[in-house]
C-alpha cells in the first residue's frame, strides 16, 4: 500500500513539486487506519495539506459497495424522494428562497446535478412550504464490525420512527449507540471531477480556493472525484473560488465527515451494506452517514 503524500505550500511562493508518479511513496505521516485528509496550521504563513490516496482506496471500495442496488428507475425515484426531504428540511430552517437560504441553494444544485426534473424540484419546494410540522432527528448507531452511523430522519411521529430505526438496527447487526456523533464533524464539502488532475494541482486548487482538506473518491460509475473540505461558514466562498479557477462544481453542501474510519472485512462490509440499504428504504430516513473504510 502506498503511503500518503505530504506537500508543504507557502503563501506567495510556488508549491513544492510533486514526484513524477501520481502518488509517490514517502514516509508515512498518518496511521493506515485513517482515510481522512488532514491539514494543520503551523507558524503562519505555512500550511500543510495531505492527499492520502492509498488509504482512500478503501473508502473508494466502500463507496462502490454502498451505492443503491436494484433497478435504475427505482433507485432514481428513491434518490429524488430523499432530495425532496432534504428540501423540506432546508425550507423549514431557512425559507423557500434559495437566494436567501444557502443550504437550500446547495441542495438544489445537487438536485440539478443528478438530473432531477425542474418540475419535481419546484413541486418539492411548494410542498415543503405547505407541509405539516415535522421533527428532524439524528440517531446515533453502531453497525457491523464496530462502524459508526448517523441516521438523519424527518418524521411526524417520533415514537414510530424510533421503533422502526431500532428494529432495523437490531435485525441487521446494529444498535443505537450514544456518542457516535462525536466521531463526525460537520463540514462544507465541494465535489468536482477528478479526471486529469494531478496531486500537485489538487493541492494548489485547495490552497487557492481556501479549502482545508482534500479527499479522493469515486461516483457510482467509478469516475474519480475530488472533495474539497472546508469550514461550514466558508462553503459558498470555496465553491465560488473553485468555479473561478475553472473547475466544474458537481455539488456543494454540508456533510458529516468522519474524524476516523473503521476498516471492515468483506463479511462486515456486506452486513453494513445490507443495514444501510435497509435504513435508506425507511420512508422517514433522509440520509445515513458512516465512517466505513473497506480493507484494500
Amino acid at each position: 500500500m502506498a503511503a500518503p503524500v505530504l506537500l508543504l505550500l507557502r503563501a506567495l511562493r510556488p508549491p513544492v513539486s510533486a514526484a513524477s508518479s501520481r502518488f509517490p511513496s514517502l514516509e508515512p505521516v498518518l496511521p493506515p487506519s485513517s482515510c481522512v485528509v488532514s491539514s494543520g496550521w503551523r507558524t503562519p504563513p505555512a500550511r500543510t495539506l495531505q492527499l492520502c490516496p492509498a488509504l482512500c482506496a478503501g473508502h473508494n471500495k466502500w463507496s462502490k459497495v454502498k451505492h443503491v442496488k436494484g433497478p435504475k428507475d427505482e433507485a432514481r425515484g428513491r434518490m429524488f424522494m430523499k432530495f425532496g426531504m432534504m428540501i423540506r428540511i432546508a425550507v423549514k430552517e431557512g425559507g423557500s428562497n434559495p437566494e436567501l437560504n444557502l443550504n437550500l441553494a446547495h441542495i438544489l444544485e445537487q438536485c440539478r446535478s443528478k438530473n432531477m426534473p425542474k418540475a419535481s424540484i419546484d413541486a418539492a419546494i411548494k410542498s415543503a412550504e405547505k407541509a405539516k410540522p415535522a421533527s428532524q432527528h439524528m440517531f446515533e448507531a453502531r453497525g457491523p464490525g464496530g462502524c459508526l452511523l448517523l441516521v438523519e430522519v424527518l418524521t411526524d411521529n417520533n415514537s414510530r420512527t424510533h421503533q422502526e430505526i431500532k428494529r432495523l438496527l437490531n435485525k441487521n447487526g446494529g444498535m443505537l449507540s450514544d456518542g457516535a456523533r462525536h466521531n463526525f464533524q460537520r463540514r462544507g464539502v465541494v465535489v468536482v471531477p477528478g479526471q486529469n488532475i494531478t496531486t500537485e494541482r489538487a493541492l494548489e486548487l485547495a490552497i487557492e480556493a481556501g479549502a482545508e482538506d482534500i479527499q479522493e473518491t469515486e461516483d457510482e460509475e467509478e469516475k474519480p472525484l475530488l472533495q474539497f473540505l472546508c469550514d461550514v461558514a466558508d462553503l459558498n466562498k470555496v465553491r465560488a473560488s473553485l468555479k473561478e479557477l475553472g473547475m466544474e462544481v458537481l455539488s456543494a453542501g454540508l456533510e458529516f465527515v468522519p474524524r476516523t474510519h473503521a476498516p471492515l472485512d468483506e463479511d462486515h462490509l456486506d452486513a453494513a451494506s445490507i443495514l444501510i440499504e435497509g435504513l435508506n428504504d425507511c420512508p422517514d430516513v433522509v440520509r445515513v452517514w458512516d465512517n466505513i473504510q473497506a480493507h484494500s
